[in-house]
């Protein structure tokens, strides 16, 4: 997305369609197209997790974004969830 990942840290609201397009084209360039969860595949062990794509790992984050940006709200985040 482009942030140095620094904790604690804060997207102010004006950046954060540009963080969304960031990570979209990201994710693109990465070829992960799964970006809504879905049905999880059949593992082969039952007591092996199925892979999670990077896609499925980023969609809470890009609806978290989303909301955000829809609502003119900066994101900070700490040691713990994100705020919004």
């Amino acid at each position: 997305m482009g942030h140095s990942g620094t904790v604690p840290g804060a997207l102010p609201a004006a950046g954060i369609p540009a963080a969304i397009e960031r990570l979209q084209l990201a994710l693109a360039a990465a070829g992960d197209h799964e970006k809504k969860p879905g049905p999880e595949p059949a593992a082969s062990d039952p007591d092996e997790p199925a892979p999670v794509g990077l896609g499925l790992r980023a969609y809470p984050l890009i609806q978290l974004l989303t909301a955000a940006a829809q609502r003119g709200c900066d994101v900070m985040w700490d040691l713990g969830a994100p705020r919004i």
